[in-house]
Parts: C-alpha cells; sequence; structure tokens
C-alpha cells in the first residue's frame, strides 16, 4: 500500500444520521488522517519546491527557499535537516540542496496531485486565482479516491 493510502485510508463507512456525535474510535481516526497529512504537507511543498528551482536555475539554495515560502533562513535550515533525515535531500552546510531519487518520486508524485485538483476546481467553474491557491491546500488532504474521482471527472471533460 503506498505511503499516501495509508495517510489516506477509505471508508465507506458512514455515521448513523440519528447520532448526534460520530463514534469516537472514527472521529479520532479521522483526525489522525487530518494530523497525518499536515506532517506531510511541508515535505511535499518543500520538494516540490527545490525540484521547482533546480529545474529553473540549476540549484536549489536556502535563500531562495526561505525567499519563496516567506520565512526566515533558520526555519528552512530545519526543515531541511528534517528532509535530509528522512531521505528526501542531500546538502552540506551553505551548499545547494538537491533531491534524492525519493525526493524526486514525492516531487513528481504533489506535483501531479496538485494538477489533478487544480484541473477539477476549474472544471467545476472556480477562477484561475481561486483554483491554485485552494488546489495548493486541497492536494494535501485528499484521499487516493477522491483524487481519482476527480480525475475521471476531469477526464471525461477533456474527452
Amino acid at each position: 500500500m503506498a505511503e499516501r493510502d495509508k495517510l489516506h485510508p477509505t471508508d465507506d463507512a458512514s455515521p448513523d444520521p440519528g447520532d448526534e456525535l460520530m463514534d469516537a474510535d472514527r472521529q479520532a481516526a479521522q483526525f489522525e488522517r487530518v494530523r497525518n497529512a499536515q506532517q506531510t504537507e511541508k515535505a511535499e511543498d518543500y520538494v516540490e519546491m527545490i525540484d521547482d528551482l533546480i529545474n529553473a536555475y540549476g540549484e536549489a539554495r536556502v535563500t531562495d527557499l526561505a525567499q519563496r515560502f516567506g520565512v526566515s533562513h533558520a526555519t528552512v535550515n530545519k526543515i531541511v535537516k528534517r528532509l535530509q533525515r528522512d531521505g528526501l535531500v542531500t546538502s552540506r552546510p551553505y551548499r545547494s540542496i538537491f533531491l534524492t531519487e525519493q525526493g524526486s518520486a514525492l516531487a513528481a508524485a504533489s506535483r501531479k496531485r496538485h494538477q489533478i485538483v487544480l484541473n477539477f476546481l476549474r472544471a467545476i467553474g472556480v477562477s484561475a486565482r481561486n483554483a491554485e491557491l485552494d488546489a495548493e491546500g486541497i492536494e494535501h488532504y485528499v484521499s487516493a479516491e477522491t483524487l481519482a474521482a476527480f480525475e475521471k471527472i476531469t477526464s471525461e471533460k477533456d474527452g
């Protein structure tokens, strides 16, 4: 099972309409899913941006990342260390940051997920500006099942 699918399991069970509150275990599982997505969100955004910078300029530097994300150099360094620990990037002090094979795969998957969500939002009539803004958040939280449905709808509309 892909890591993303572990974070976004499919569960067809619906709460009983007569219940005022959802079952506590089910609700806890939903919040856990969101927490897991939040943890991967930064990694996905960073590897995608590193890939974009490398493709545009031949390198990705802490300074560039700090400027693009609007955060401090210290924040970027902290996240880059985490990405190194997770095997997504390689870097040395005062040098460029490069994606590992695993980091490149995550960047490609993130970019594809973003494009599917963006295409779906545009297909249902969301303005280009808002679709881009909203896709940036939605892409990290959408399940594989929902993503597949988005893709199916947009491919049917195109075809």
